[in-house]
């Protein structure tokens, strides 16, 4: 293991923040099904076709998969030399951490990097640098398509007036946000002297901050985020990757939909799925409770579906979606904590 590795335990502040979680995920998901009545939902899956589902979870598969070879790119344009079917494990444990506990997302990178360091001879700056640029190229499908559906739904014609503030809002969240990260990219002497303004004061408190450490680290993360932003055909074959991997990751709302024997507009898909996922910070794991409601708003106000149907294929998308992910990313958590 590099010794710029920090260490990462699963203790048991993590252990009990995780089972609060999921108690508290519990709860919102009885609810929900309170609200909606559990009766009707339960009648809207009499005829359902086992093999949409089917297709939805090896769609989801197939994203995770594709992201991962996105990973793969990245590594390799920074001399990182790991097997793919090595980082595909990986891949599939850290959405693992990442869905298995409440802001999961927060933690992802740092988790991820660590274990390609102890598994490689990567430093521990090199591997976080390439996996949160690789991150952060899988975002852009999903603020990319976010603004294509809300612009086919404008123009088609196909949002009530009620919901119209509503998609008009997340549109502009789909431009602004990758906005907001470039200028961090481009203005990273303002950046890091932020970083400085933040942790100077809480240095001074405690023993356990290094202002200056993290400004330099933060120097050299930049540093590590230039080289690899200097491979420009490695770059445009990561984002290859990662728009058909965000096309898999979308396409189970459809085949959920499909599922229960109706049918649902591609337009709609792509502005739902990005839109659904901003209630992902709701402190559940995974969202789990918030991503639901929010599906079942969207799919009501943009659909023709009563609140019941909606919220079925809300349920049979985030089977396909969210707890088929953190099944396989369980099974393949037990290899990579063994190797760490």
């Amino acid at each position: 293991m590099s010794a710029e590795s920090p260490g990462v335990t699963i203790d048991r502040r993590t252990k009990l923040k995780a089972l609060v979680g999921f108690v508290v995920a519990g709860v919102l998901l009885y609810l929900f099904g309170r609200v909606i009545g559990w009766d009707e939902i339960l009648r809207t899956f009499q005829e359902a076709q086992p093999a949409w589902l089917l297709a939805a979870c090896l769609s989801t598969l197939a994203s995770l998969v594709i992201w991962s070879k996105s990973w793969d790119v990245i590594l390799h344009t920074v001399g990182i030399d790991v097997p793919f079917r090595k980082i595909v494990v990986t891949y599939l444990a850290a959405t693992f951490a990442d869905y298995a506990t409440p802001f999961g997302k927060a933690g992802g990178g740092p988790f991820i990097a660590y274990v390609l360091a102890a598994d490689t001879d990567a430093n521990y700056q090199d591997s976080l640098a390439s996996v949160v640029t690789a991150d952060l190229l899988n975002l852009l499908p999903f603020f990319t398509f976010a603004g294509v559906g809300t612009l086919a739904l404008l123009i088609r014609g196909e949002v009530p007036r009620q919901a119209r503030t509503l998609v008009v809002g997340l549109g502009g969240l789909a431009i602004l946000v990758p906005l907001f990260i470039y200028a961090g990219w481009k203005r990273r002497t303002l950046v890091t002297r932020i970083v400085g303004g933040v942790t100077e004061p809480l240095a001074r408190r405690t023993d356990r901050i290094d202002a200056d450490g993290i400004r330099e680290r933060t120097e050299e993360f930049y540093g590590h985020v230039d080289h690899i932003a200097a491979s420009r055909g490695q770059l445009l074959h990561t984002l290859v990757y990662a728009y058909v991997g965000w096309l898999c990751f979308a396409a189970p709302l459809y085949f959920a939909a499909q599922t229960l024997g109706q049918s649902i507009s591609p337009f709609i898909v792509l502005f739902v799925v990005p839109a659904s996922s901003l209630a992902g910070i709701v402190p559940t794991p995974g969202g789990v409770g918030g991503v639901e409601f929010a599906l079942v708003g969207l799919l009501v106000a943009l659909t023709s579906f009563s609140p019941e149907l909606a919220a079925s294929v809300a349920l049979v998308y985030r089977v396909a979606s969210y707890w088929f992910t953190l099944a396989v990313g369980g099974l393949a958590a037990f290899p990579v904590i063994r190797r760490t």
